[in-house]
């Protein structure tokens, strides 16, 4: 941990497979639950703003990404399925994931699963986080 009084929190999830709007109101709607539960996330698709009055080429934005990435705590990774049930692909979050994996930050898939770890974490003891 970064910081002995906050958990960062990286959001990973799709963003140009499936109805963008959705893909922004889903990190953020995760954002609120985390910041509910006492963590400081990162909601990259905020930038889906920015991008609407200044367009940036995609390295752009993964650069800018990858840079918070690796001063997080952990990543939550997000998998979102479409109407027929299949799960929406995401290069972006899975490179996300793979950067996370080579700078030894754990990668969780349900905030569940994220809140557990850092509840039962010795390291994390002195963090009053809420149950879910």
């Amino acid at each position: 941990m970064k910081n002995n009084t906050e958990i960062r929190v990286y959001i990973a999830s799709p963003y140009t497979h499936g109805w963008i709007a959705t893909m922004v109101k889903l990190q953020m709607s995760t954002a609120d639950k985390l910041m509910d539960l006492g963590y400081l996330p990162y909601t990259p698709l905020l930038t889906h703003f920015q991008e609407i009055f200044s367009h940036r080429t995609e390295n752009d934005w993964l650069k800018i990404d990858f840079g918070f990435l690796k001063v997080c705590d952990a990543i939550l990774r997000l998998k979102p399925i479409d109407e027929k049930g299949n799960e929406i692909p995401s290069f972006g979050a899975d490179s996300e994931v793979k950067l996370a994996k080579e700078n030894g930050i754990p990668v969780f898939y349900s905030i569940g699963d994220l809140n557990v770890h850092f509840k039962s974490d010795p390291k994390y003891y002195g963090k009053q986080l809420k149950a879910l």
